[in-house]
């Protein structure tokens, strides 16, 4: 029998939220491959875990540790994949070790349990039967400019994680994008003995949290713009838009990134408008 990689989402805080699958997986599995090894010991200890090999597995990790990885299961022995806390893959570790695992034929088994995205909306008060979620902001550049401008641009709620010291700097500049009336939700601390929700305007959030910058975890959760129809766009101007970037000396594939993030046109759109170009 090919072994298994399990995919166990583990507490943001609160021990209690553990779930029965989660306990008896780390007490049976002879690998567990951990975002932060000293962690999760503590976690494995508390539980009367004791697996033989305990790996660390990060997104800083060495392309020859996934490859080790791989080479434990293909020796017949099954792998939990966890991380710091919540589930691994969202925001996380994880994706790539999945994937390799599913082309060798190894079986992938998600042991469900909490996540901070989840967790946030499901207390926001704010719609999550749609949502887009974001998750940690570039700090600087085009790439940050690009998501800022689609989170205050979404018709649905939008989720981010963000650290406690540039979490005044986020409010501020989605101020000057999405309006200071546009509500937000900042969750600190999720499941733990601190846990807190703040509910307000990004214009009355933006300055708090300038003047008194939080400690914890925090994820942030954004009221969609609501349903605002969408602007009709002329083929000509985006055409006439595309060579303006293109004679600045930008690549095509930066162009396309350009006219998605002004303009809000589908990939394949800006795609097809920028190749057609001389």
């Amino acid at each position: 029998m090919p072994a298994t990689l399990f995919v166990v989402a583990t507490p943001l805080g609160h021990l209690g939220d553990l779930s029965h699958r989660a306990i008896e997986t780390l007490r049976q599995v002879p690998v567990v491959a951990a975002e932060d090894t000293r962690r999760i010991r503590g976690l494995l200890t508390h539980l009367d875990a004791h697996p033989p090999q305990v790996l660390s597995f990060h997104a800083h990790s060495p392309e020859r540790r996934q490859a080790v990885l791989l080479e434990l299961l293909a020796e017949g022995k099954d792998v939990a994949l966890v991380t710091d806390a919540g589930t691994p893959g969202v925001s996380d570790p994880g994706p790539s070790l999945v994937a390799a695992a599913r082309d060798a034929g190894h079986v992938i088994v998600p042991i469900p349990g909490p996540s901070a995205v989840t967790v946030a909306l499901s207390a926001s008060g704010l719609p999550a039967d749609r949502y887009l979620f974001l998750g940690c902001l570039p700090r600087k550049g085009r790439e940050r400019e690009r998501l800022l401008q689609q989170a205050a641009d979404a018709a649905w709620t939008v989720v981010l994680f963000e650290s406690p010291h540039r979490l005044g700097a986020l409010l501020t500049d989605l101020v000057s994008l999405a309006g200071a009336e546009r509500v937000v939700v900042v969750a600190r601390e999720l499941t733990k003995l601190h846990e807190e929700f703040r509910s307000g305007t990004l214009g009355e959030l933006a300055p708090y949290y300038e003047e008194s910058p939080p400690r914890g975890e925090i994820t942030v959760v954004l009221a969609g713009r609501g349903d605002v129809p969408e602007p009709t766009l002329d083929v000509v101007d985006v055409t006439s838009r595309a060579a303006g970037l293109l004679a600045t000396g930008l690549t095509r594939k930066e162009v396309v990134q350009r006219l998605i993030a002004e303009m809000g046109l589908p990939r394949n759109e800006a795609y097809r408008i920028v190749t057609a170009l001389p």
